[in-house]
C-alpha cells in the first residue's frame, strides 16, 4: 500500500479543503496542526533574523559533540531540486 506523506505548500485556508477527484480530505484538526507548525516556524525564523546582530539570542544551533560515525557519509537532500526533478519526470511521461 502507498505511504502517505504530509506536504505543506505554504497556502493557508480558512476551513477544510473540499475534496476533488483523487485528492485527500484534510480535516480541521489537520489544518490546525499545519497552521500551528507554520506559525511556530515563522517565530523561529523571526528570532534567527533578530539575533543576527546580537551575540546572544533565544535560538541556539544544536551541534553534536560526538557525531554518529554511521552518518559520516550523509549528504543533505535539496528538496526543492528533488521536487523539480520529479515534476519534470511526470511531465515527460
Amino acid at each position: 500500500s502507498p505511504v502517505s506523506r504530509v506536504v505543506y505548500s505554504g497556502k493557508r485556508s480558512g476551513g477544510p479543503r473540499s475534496p476533488g477527484a483523487g485528492s485527500e480530505i484534510f480535516t480541521p484538526a489537520h489544518e490546525e496542526n499545519v497552521r500551528f507548525i507554520y506559525e511556530a516556524w515563522q517565530c523561529v525564523e523571526r528570532d534567527l533574523r533578530s539575533q543576527m546582530g546580537s551575540e546572544r539570542g533565544l535560538v541556539e544551533e544544536y551541534v553534536e559533540k560526538m557525531p554518529n560515525p554511521t552518518l559520516k557519509a550523509f549528504k543533505p537532500v535539496d528538496l526543492g531540486d528533488l521536487k523539480r526533478r520529479n515534476t519534470q519526470d511526470t511531465k515527460k511521461s
